[in-house]
């Protein structure tokens, strides 16, 4: 089994600046990419940054040149710099990790999300 566990959420003035960390554990032999998500209320859930094992990025337009994404050493932590934040940044962040190899399958796993709240 494969545990993800995100840390790191809470409420910031806009403009402020928020790091929220992830870590996998568990039985697993390798995690092919991981990503941050987030929900807001109303809203479907949508990608805002992510990273594959060889340190290709991609992120959404919204977040571009504000948010970074990056990688822990072990490979099996990642960490999303948020700068400059919005209160259309508010909604709740999940952290997945993708294409997870464990033995004989290879699927998605998610976290269970931390809130982040950006005021005005």
């Amino acid at each position: 089994q494969v545990q993800v566990v995100e840390s790191g959420g809470g409420l910031v003035q806009a403009g402020g600046s928020l790091r929220l960390s992830c870590a996998a554990s568990g039985s697993f032999f390798s995690i092919n990419a991981m990503g941050w998500y987030r929900q807001a209320p109303g809203k479907q859930r949508e990608l805002v940054a992510h990273i594959t094992s060889s340190g290709a990025t991609n992120y959404a337009d919204s977040v571009k040149g504000r948010f970074t994404i990056s990688r822990g050493n072990a490979k099996n932590t990642v960490y999303l710099e948020m700068n400059s934040l919005k209160p259309e940044d508010t909604a709740v962040y999940y952290c997945a990790a993708e294409r997870v190899v464990t033995q004989g399958s290879l699927s998605d796993y998610w976290g269970q999300g931390t809130q982040v709240t950006v005021s005005s």
